[in-house]
């Protein structure tokens, strides 16, 4: 394993424990939170429990301290408890309690001065805080009419306590609810952990799976066992491979081929070299220096063919820029340069285009390289004396056809001639058989679709390419 795979692989464990905390992070704050407003509820309602049950025993002592206001026919109101019934009615082990009773007008008849009188005539039973002798205090205050009382009289009847009982009922309420739903929350968390890492444990496992593989293993990837969501990745990584294999294998046979057509060039040029060593003879010597340079011209041309084709490979070129082109301008230009060669074959070169511009979507120096491929395949084997036309055309596709007067392709042949190094059986002309698989990879690099047909005259073939709309 190289130097950079143990950094690799601690990036991808850090990649891995973020993750997890993200899952984490997701997860658990929502449950604190939930757990923080349960709380809080939980405080309040017990409160409110703890304070019912005590102000409703509060009320109870009220009322039986009203049952002691006695108003006599003649007089004023008298509050009549024995120091027995007082204690017992008073008596409690935790808190301490006052009790005042008065009358409907505030006057105090018993009880603790301490407790203020109410702001307003009460109605009805009514409970408030306060404080008393510096503690916190709980009063309840019951208004009511006299029993048995002809008159009409009324009393109000105070009584406070401290907050005691009522502090630990609430404790204790809360310490039923809490420690229960904590306990939940924390089983919550640990099944949460544990989820996620079960729940990432496949995506773990797949790392390893690519980790542990040679890098000449481009097999897919076995999506068994892969989550859904992680199974677009898988198949995007597959496709990658797939991808990948298919450039390999290509750049391998590349290299095969190449190095099978450079085999016979160079071993020719090699025994020419050697020939020419071995003359003495001036003349003969000038005829082996003359098929040296006749071999290193095509050895030239064969590699920069071989050039040419790695160059337009989509795996080599997968991103090109595309222009607007005119591809008129284009097509006279490449017959133009190809005049002195058709001139020394004594072949007729013309060209047939609109006068207007023809614009397509293209990459110059490309759709120039496949022109004079086109060219060069056309001239190279038509016989002296005979035609070569490009034609350029528009309408609902710009179109480049180049028609000569070879020999006739046959149709079972017509897809192979698109082949690298294929050659018609029976030609004699001089060529490695890449011009046309060049054409066919430029050609592809700008999703133009090129054709190949008898020409219109009967005599030869025609190679069309039809360009997408600009």
């Amino acid at each position: 394993m190289s130097a950079a795979a143990p950094e690799a692989a601690r990036g991808a464990n850090d990649a891995g424990s973020t993750l997890r905390r993200k899952l984490l992070a997701w997860l658990l704050p929502p449950l604190v939170v939930l757990f923080l407003f349960d709380a809080v509820g939980s405080y309040f309602i017990a409160t409110r429990v703890s304070d019912r049950i005590y102000d409703g025993e509060m009320v109870e002592i009220a009322r039986e301290l009203v049952l002691h206001v006695t108003h006599p026919p003649q007089g004023s109101l008298a509050f009549r408890l024995s120091p027995e019934a007082e204690r017992l009615l008073l008596l409690d082990e935790t808190d301490r309690v006052w009790y005042a009773v008065r009358g409907a007008d505030g006057r105090l008849i018993a009880g603790d001065r301490a407790l203020p009188p109410p702001a307003a005539a009460p109605r009805g039973t009514a409970f408030y805080d306060a404080a008393l002798e510096g503690a916190p205090v709980r009063v309840a205050q019951l208004a009511s009419p006299l029993p048995n009382d002809a008159g009409g009289g009324a009393v109000i009847v105070q009584v406070a306590e401290t907050l005691i009982k009522r502090t630990r009922l609430a404790r204790l309420i809360m310490v039923s609810v809490i420690l229960p739903q904590l306990a939940l929350i924390l089983i919550a968390a640990a099944l949460t952990a544990v989820g996620v890492g079960r729940g990432l444990a496949p995506l773990v496992r797949l790392r390893h799976a690519v980790e542990e593989r040679s890098h000449l293993d481009l097999s897919p990837l076995e999506p068994a066992g892969v989550p859904n969501e992680a199974r677009p990745l898988v198949a995007a990584v597959n496709d990658l491979m797939q991808r990948l294999d298919e450039v390999l294998k290509s750049q391998s046979r590349f290299i095969a081929d190449a190095a099978h057509q450079l085999r016979t060039p160079v071993a020719g040029l090699k025994a020419h070299i050697e020939l020419a060593l071995r003359e003495e003879d001036l003349e003969q010597m000038r005829r082996a220096l003359a098929h040296i340079y006749t071999s290193v011209e095509r050895l030239s041309r064969l590699v920069a063919q071989l050039l040419s084709l790695a160059r337009n490979e989509p795996s080599a070129a997968q991103k090109i820029e595309l222009v607007p082109l005119d591809l008129g301008k284009l097509a006279l230009q490449a017959t133009m340069d190809w005049v002195p060669e058709a001139y020394k074959k004594n072949i007729d070169l013309g060209y047939e285009g609109p006068e207007t511009p023809v614009t397509v979507r293209g990459d110059a120096f490309r759709l120039s390289e496949l022109m004079n491929n086109l060219l060069d395949n056309a001239i190279r084997y038509t016989c002296a004396g005979g035609r070569v036309t490009v034609r350029v055309a528009d309408g609902a596709r710009a179109s480049l056809s180049v028609s000569d007067d070879g020999p006739h392709i046959p149709v079972e042949e017509r897809a192979r001639v698109f082949e690298r190094f294929h050659r018609l059986l029976g030609t004699h002309a001089d060529g490695s058989g890449l011009g046309l698989s060049i054409v066919r990879e430029i050609a592809a690099l700008h999703r133009a679709e090129i054709t190949l047909a008898d020409d219109a005259d009967g005599v030869g073939n025609s190679f069309s390419v039809a360009f997408p709309p600009a």
